[in-house]
């Protein structure tokens, strides 16, 4: 590749003309006209091109329309002012139905044929490349003198008539410190397709091999480097592939039409529009993106739970941010595994207490509303009562249909992995992520105990083996909710609650959830989740990023998230439908217990008040 400082600092219409007269070897455009916009190119016949616009808008995250020609015309005087996209780009494909038949340097031979064919420029990865290297970011293509890798993936486009394909994208290598100023750098430039669509493994996206791009060069990666995609205008070559028109032209990728309009710096406005990266798994290492604006939302939210009622000592068990990366990581999740059941009352029948039933209903509800797959396992001793239970929610509304109810029972040493994998298969899990909301957990010791030190184990099925099995599923993620350290999924502060939980040396559960979610009533939690979930998708950045910058913002789906949001009427009823079916309060010293200078049992309404409250600011 021919890229000497001189032509790196040409103005663009200095380039076009050295283009034009095909003096210099010009293998990509990457790095040229610092500063300038760069556009990919789609030439289609006219009867196709109101199509392709539509799906243009469809998708714009990876064709952003700069600009669409006249039929026949050449030039696009909105971009530049000498230009002719006959002769102006390095290099151009030729495809006849679907087929690459060849590239050509000029169009001109084609003229004829053109009269008749509508020019797209879209926006390209390129212009961004100066506004990362002013954030203090290196751009490892330009360092190694060498086109971007591009890749396909298996993230369907939104299809239009005849235009239908995968997404593509471009993958730059970022240092993990600098991920997040790589996402402020280019998320409001969204005519160079914006922030990121996803950081991470590449085999999320279905990238099987970083060293084997579909497009470009591969680049390398350094030694903490991150691999960062942004979706690709050579989409739209797929498109025109897929589409098999008789004639068609595009860019080759990486050889784009270099415009005469400037990057403007832009200033990220409210915090609704300034993104922040957490990262929510290492196996396979997944990095999620959300606004500042519901971020400090949910930590108000994990604030708001936190509280400590009876001064129990749970507040030295709060780990910051568990909230919010526990839900981030169940927004990527396609099905979610949920169990709860602590049968602390041992002497009555039935056991359990009426704390857990009602958060996990509430999670299940939001993400019955955000169409995942949802399923609740539990002790076989209480599958009758947890089927009332159920069915009660759905005649009371609050959930739209019923929950598949499981169990589970350790049959042999693979019983686990076999219950939450295909045939045992840890590449086929049958759900992204488990959460375990005021489940009784497993101590140190192998057994089970209340808050009182009572041993509960024939009460209890070894649920935990699920836990103990995520672990080693690439790709499923984990969640505890508990209120007093001898939940399932408090393995991860066990040492806090041994030293600031009384009896909490014999009680603390040994089982670690990779997010710990710690309330003053676990029930709580599962409001807490379910309202931290509406905020997730309602946030525009997390939205974005969820579907790939492809398709339609989802925000018309809002009402049915709010129908699913947690309310009092809906508790209350709950509460005592839970009553009618023998079901007690787990909160022994309740009656001693103040919040807010309310009785404790008039805590729970006031709290779901607070929750909804927070997600009107």
């Amino acid at each position: 590749m021919l890229l000497t400082g001189g032509l790196k600092s040409l103005l663009p219409h200095v380039l076009r003309r050295i283009i034009r007269c095909n003096r210099h070897s010009i293998s990509n455009t990457s790095g040229m006209a610092e500063g300038y916009k760069q556009a990919n190119i789609v030439i289609l016949h006219k009867s196709l091109a109101d199509d392709f616009e539509k799906f243009c808008h469809a998708n714009n995250g990876p064709l952003p329309l700069l600009y669409r020609s006249k039929p026949g015309d050449w030039k696009c005087p909105s971009l530049s002012s000498d230009s002719d996209i006959r002769t102006d780009c390095p290099q151009c494909r030729v495809y006849e139905h679907g087929a690459f038949t060849g590239s050509v340097k000029s169009l001109k031979e084609y003229s004829e044929q053109l009269k008749d064919m509508v020019t797209f420029y879209l926006g390209c990865s390129f212009s961004f490349e100066k506004a990362i290297q002013n954030a203090g970011i290196p751009v490892r293509n330009v360092e190694q003198e060498c086109n971007v890798s591009m890749y396909k993936t298996a993230v369907p486009c939104y299809s239009i008539s005849t235009f239908c394909c995968n997404l593509v994208v471009t993958m730059r290598p970022i240092p993990e410190s600098k991920l997040e100023a790589a996402v402020l750098a280019t998320s409001e430039l969204k005519e160079a397709h914006g922030a990121p669509i996803h950081i991470g493994d590449p085999g999320l996206l279905g990238i099987q091999d970083l060293s084997k791009p579909d497009y470009g060069d591969p680049v390398h990666l350094h030694p903490g480097d991150i691999p960062v995609f942004w979706a690709c205008g050579v989409t739209g070559v797929e498109a025109v592939i897929n589409c098999r028109s008789p004639l068609a032209f595009t860019h080759s990728p990486g050889c784009m039409f270099i415009t005469d309009l400037k990057n403007d710096s832009v200033t990220v406005g409210s915090s609704s529009e300034v993104p922040q990266v957490y990262c929510i798994s290492q196996d396979p290492l997944h990095y999620s993106m959300v606004s500042a604006e519901a971020t400090q939302k949910i930590k108000n939210l994990e604030n708001l739970i936190g509280i400590d009622p009876g001064d129990r000592g749970i507040i030295h068990l709060h780990r910051p941010d568990e909230l919010l990366k526990a839900c981030l990581a169940i927004s990527h999740a396609r099905s979610v595994l949920i169990t709860t059941g602590f049968p602390t009352h041992f002497s009555y029948e039935p056991p359990e207490e009426n704390d857990g039933p009602p958060g996990a209903l509430a999670i299940a509800a939001m993400l019955q509303a955000l169409e995942k797959d949802v399923a609740i396992v539990t002790d076989q001793r209480a599958m009758d009562l947890n089927k009332k239970i159920i069915d009660d929610a759905v005649q009371l509304g609050i959930l739209k249909r019923p929950v598949p109810l499981l169990s589970y029972q350790r049959e042999n040493a693979d019983s686990a992995l076999r219950f939450l994998c295909e045939n045992g298969n840890r590449r086929r899990p049958r759900f992204d992520h488990l959460i375990a909301i005021e489940r009784a957990g497993m101590a140190a010791d192998g057994n089970y105990y209340n808050a009182r030190k009572v041993n509960i184990k024939n009460l209890v099925d070894p649920i935990d083996d699920l836990f103990l099995a995520a672990q080693t599923i690439p790709g499923v993620t984990t969640t505890g909710v508990g209120d007093g350290g001898n939940e399932l999924g408090m393995g991860k502060v066990k040492e806090a609650v041994k030293k600031h939980i009384k009896n909490g040396d014999t009680i603390a559960c040994d089982v670690e959830a990779d997010f710990t979610i710690v309330a003053g009533v676990s029930n709580w939690g599962g409001y807490a989740i379910a309202c931290a979930l509406y905020i997730l998708s309602t946030c525009e950045i997390h939205d974005r990023y969820l579907r790939k910058a492809v398709g339609f913002p989802q925000l018309l789906k809002k009402k049915t998230w709010l129908s699913a949001l947690p309310s009092v009427t809906k508790e209350e009823k709950l509460l005592k439908a839970l009553v009618q079916h023998g079901v007690r309060s787990g909160k022994t010293a309740s009656l001693e217990m103040e919040v807010d200078g309310l009785p404790f049992y008039d805590t729970h309404s006031l709290m779901i008040e607070k929750l909804l409250q927070e997600l009107k600011q």
